[in-house]
């Protein structure tokens, strides 16, 4: 079934999103909400927060589609309708994610005096808040309580998956992506790829619900990169990366998609076991030398550190890399 409303939400989503950044740009210049951009020669200071305007046209584009759908929805096999349960599933996501891109947003205001970093919420903290957003889509019990295991087949897990699985994994994915973070257009890239295969692959399975979520926010997120790569004019701080988690767990609980989810997501879990040889305390980003990115360690601690070692690389050049890996993976999950 063809339903252009999806594409017509996404298209308003990115037009917000793109409209709002300059001003977000200049109102957080104005505030001070600024960090130094580390992989840069002189560090210029660059605002930080960029979530904040992709989820603008997020919200914007969703309030279109329940808009449009309320008042005006195209008739026959062109319509796009939503029982209440769907209507509820959809509110439970949008929720979780507006609550987590809050707890992003959290994060990112704390910044050091030296406005070299932000300092961040504690780390016991972030999965505690993270859990929080989760609640909407556990209370309205969310997506599909059969799962299929190899060897065993399909398995009622009832309650279990919404109080025990869908915290897991909202919690897990909104702090995965926060992990490898921390150069120009890195987190947009990544995102752009594995949001539009997941968008794609849920409406070509008719998970319209799930779609509708990943393409809106695939529009905003393609507005944001425009000022996001290098050399960026704002960075996309926690409040994206957190949105970009948010999203990603909502489009597989709202789509039954956790195992394209997962596929597309193993680039954050070999990042996960890099960072915990460091036990968690590695940057991502290096030191710039002549116009090219060294990393600061002798040992791999990220997937950023694979381009970095011996400073052979410019920032743009290692970012197009690390896309690269992640188109491989998001295309896995239309043949695995």
């Amino acid at each position: 079934m063809y339903n252009p409303l999806v594409f017509i939400c996404a298209i308003v989503a990115g037009i917000i999103t793109y409209l709002a950044m300059p001003w977000l740009i200049k109102y957080l210049r104005n505030i001070g909400l600024v960090v130094r951009d580390q992989n840069k020669d002189n560090k210029p200071l660059v605002p930080l927060s960029g979530g904040l305007g992709v989820f603008s046209g997020f919200f914007v584009g969703l309030m279109f589609f329940i808009f449009f759908r309320t008042f005006f929805n195209m008739p026959g096999e062109y319509a796009l309708t939503l029982n209440t349960t769907e209507l509820v599933l959809l509110f439970a996501g949008f929720i979780s994610i507006f609550l987590v891109t809050i707890v992003g947003f959290l994060d990112d205001v704390l910044i050091h005096k030296s406005k070299e970093e932000s300092m961040g919420l504690r780390q016991w903290q972030k999965p505690l808040l993270t859990l929080v957003a989760a609640i909407p889509l556990m209370v309205v019990n969310a997506g599909t309580s059969v799962m299929s295991f190899p060897f065993i087949g399909e398995v009622k897990l009832g309650i279990i998956y919404a109080i025990i699985l869908v915290p897991i994994g909202f919690v897990g994915a909104a702090n995965m992506v926060n992990m490898l973070a921390g150069l120009n257009g890195l987190e947009a890239g990544m995102a752009l790829i594995y949001l539009a295969s997941l968008g794609i692959y849920a409406y070509a399975h008719q998970q319209f619900i799930a779609a509708l979520v990943a393409l809106m926010a695939f529009a905003s997120l393609c507005a944001f990169w425009l000022y996001n790569k290098f050399p960026a004019k704002i960075l996309p701080g926690d409040s994206l990366t957190y949105f970009l988690g948010g999203t990603l767990a909502t489009i597989a609980i709202l789509g039954d998609m956790e195992r394209a989810a997962l596929i597309v997501s193993i680039p954050f879990f070999v990042e996960f076991f890099l960072k915990l040889r460091a036990r968690f305390n590695a940057d991502s980003f290096g030191v710039y030398i002549n116009g090219k990115i060294q990393s600061k360690y002798d040992k791999i601690y990220s997937i950023t550190h694979l381009f970095m070692g011996k400073g052979n690389y410019t920032e743009k050049q290692i970012v197009w890399f690390i896309v690269g890996i992640q188109l491989i993976f998001s295309l896995l999950i239309w043949i695995i």
